[in-house]
């Protein structure tokens, strides 16, 4: 996504307004959940990155757009974005829940 590599590398303070943090804490998240979103390319199609799929995660929660809106910005279609956020989701509770997340139950 050329656009937030630009505003990485020249301006941090639009980076931290499209995605609601820094560069140093998106790279620090991305390495926590690489191992749980990692998927493998196939003789057909290559993986869509680990990067990708945070950063459109991201974005999806930031924004609230539908999925339709999204496909344009990232450059993923919105069947597999139905797979890739909800997946990514799942991994950032499941890595960030023991220390960041406090989850209640109410019965």
């Amino acid at each position: 996504m050329p656009l937030l590599r630009e505003l990485q590398e020249n301006n941090p303070d639009d980076f931290r307004n499209c995605l609601r943090m820094t560069d140093p804490i998106f790279h620090r998240l991305l390495a926590l959940l690489t191992p749980y979103i990692t998927k493998q390319d196939t003789c057909m199609w290559q993986a869509i990155t680990p990067k990708q799929r945070l950063i459109a995660t991201l974005r999806y929660l930031v924004t609230g757009r539908s999925l339709q809106d999204l496909k344009f910005t990232t450059g993923i279609s919105h069947q597999a974005l139905g797979i890739i956020i909800p997946e990514t989701c799942s991994a950032i509770i499941q890595v960030l829940q023991k220390d960041y997340i406090k989850v209640s139950f109410i019965l």
